[in-house]
């Protein structure tokens, strides 16, 4: 048989719960049946135990009657004593009848035959045997005979009842053992069954919360697919149509500002180049006034300059930074070659450096991980001053590359933290001679953020900026991430 599957979160648990109550229910079901029965069983043996008791306590009182009566016929010799002796007799064979089906099946009943016969003997020794006579004596003692086995009888159903006592409190104990273990059975059946419901609802609730976080970084690369109730199934081919839109609107804006900096590029350097002629007095030499707005005009369009080729290369690595090229390479060669390419810069700021790089092998994007070297370096080497420290570590720790990158300049204040990594934030540095692009860290989060790794600012270990990255050792490919996830 198959399982529908769910239409509806609510649907599927409400199955759950019912499929969690079943079981409890089965339980307590059983448990009301046990105790009713048990109950129903006591009641019987105690009612059963009260009239045993109280049949044999006639039957001793019927036998003590008869006995006064036939002494009082031995003095006093009146046939009417007879009478009362008969009707005595028949409730004595009432009694004994009554008890005997009270008390069958058990010990006393061989008792109850020699009652019947004892009592036989008698009734019909009062009949024939004269009163003051020898015989009458000797049939005097058989009334203490009667009485004995009578006495007998009653401790026979008072051993009756020990024993049904006794089964019924074995019976009481077998039902709480039973019981006890159905409920350590259920107990765990109970939570797997909740476990498993955790799970149908807690599986398409991750894969949209993981959505929904990759949407709110801007990483459009990865399909959203949800699997589970229809109504979850329904929201994921939603933020799937979202995705899409969102990433047709970056590639929209990234042609359109590649577009527009191109466009521009060709009258700046005309202004460029206009301004650089007056500068040089290609039209005449120029008076001090007419020189400083002249060199106004160069700085400010050398400015503008660097601006739309910064637009220009966040245009090109918003693109480099749908996909992944992965291949395996080794993280010190890497290191050593964005160190030396760097090594000008370093020179000229007189800024020293402090490597530990452990051998280690990654399988990434290596044109992406340079890139994060390259910017992370350079924001160090911008903030660092002269004769300051650079320092660069990395290591594994289990499966998790882990990259250090700090340097002796004066930190990043508390209030940019939050936007530090945003695309063109330059914030507010203590030097007003160090400018910034404010591209550089953005570039550095998306190209982490793609490799499924993470990026944290680190405080109390250096005295200026440090970045630490964490990356797998082995990424995997945006559609390989997404089956993994799909699989979970």
């Amino acid at each position: 048989m198959r399982w529908a599957r769910p239409k509806s979160l609510s649907s599927l648990m409400l199955f759950g719960l019912a499929l969690a109550a079943i079981p409890l229910a089965v339980a307590v079901l059983n448990a009301a049946v046990q105790m009713r029965k048990l109950a129903n069983t006591s009641q019987e043996l105690v009612l059963r135990g009260v009239e045993a008791t109280r049949s044999s306590q006639q039957l001793l009182s019927s036998i003590a009657a008869l006995e006064r009566t036939a002494r009082l016929y031995q003095i006093l010799g009146d046939n009417k004593l007879l009478d009362a002796y008969s009707q005595t007799d028949e409730r004595l064979t009432a009694t004994r009848q009554q008890l005997a089906l009270q008390l069958a099946g058990s010990d006393a009943s061989p008792l109850l035959a020699s009652v019947q016969r004892l009592q036989q003997s008698l009734r019909q020794g009062m009949v024939e045997t004269p009163p003051g006579t020898a015989d009458y004596e000797v049939l005097l003692g058989g009334f203490e005979r009667l009485n004995e086995v009578a006495s007998r009888v009653a401790e026979g159903g008072s051993r009756q009842l020990d024993n049904e006592l006794t089964a019924l409190r074995l019976q009481a104990d077998a039902a709480r053992q039973r019981l006890f273990l159905q409920s350590a059975l259920l107990v765990p059946l109970t939570l797997v069954v909740v476990l498993l419901v955790t799970y149908w609802i807690g599986r398409p609730l991750r894969q949209i919360d993981r959505a929904i976080s990759e949407l709110g970084r801007g990483t459009f690369s990865h399909p959203i697919i949800v699997t589970g109730p229809l109504d979850l199934e329904r929201l994921g081919r939603q933020l799937e149509w979202l995705r899409q839109r969102l990433l047709d609107l970056a590639q929209e804006r990234n042609r359109f500002l590649r577009h527009m900096s191109h466009e521009l590029k060709t009258p700046l350097a005309n202004i460029r180049e206009g301004t650089d002629l007056l500068m040089d007095g290609a039209v005449g030499e120029l008076d001090s006034g007419q020189r400083e707005v002249t060199a106004i005009l160069r700085d400010n369009g050398i400015k503008l300059q660097r601006m739309i080729e910064n637009l220009l290369s966040f245009s090109a690595w918003q693109s480099q930074s749908l996909g992944l090229e992965l291949s395996e390479f080794g993280a010190r060669p890497l290191i050593k070659q964005v160190l030396e390419n760097q090594q000008l810069t370093l020179l000229s700021q007189r800024v020293r450096l402090d490597v530990k790089v452990d051998d280690l092998v990654l399988y990434a994007d290596r044109g992406k991980l340079r890139l994060i070297l390259e910017n992370l370096l350079s924001n160090a080497i911008k903030y660092s001053p002269r004769g300051g420290t650079i320092h660069v570590s990395a290591h594994a720790e289990g499966e998790v590359f882990v990259l250090d990158v700090a340097d002796s300049g004066p930190g990043i204040p508390a209030e940019d933290r939050a936007r530090i990594f945003d695309a063109f934030y330059t914030g507010k540095p203590a030097d007003r001679s160090v400018k910034g692009t404010g591209i550089g860290l953005s570039v550095v989060m998306e190209f982490v953020t793609v490799h499924g790794g993470s990026v944290e600012i680190v405080d109390g270990e250096f005295a200026g900026a440090h970045f630490r990255i964490r990356l797998p050792l082995r990424a995997e490919s945006p559609a390989n991430a997404e089956t993994t996830a799909h699989a979970a």
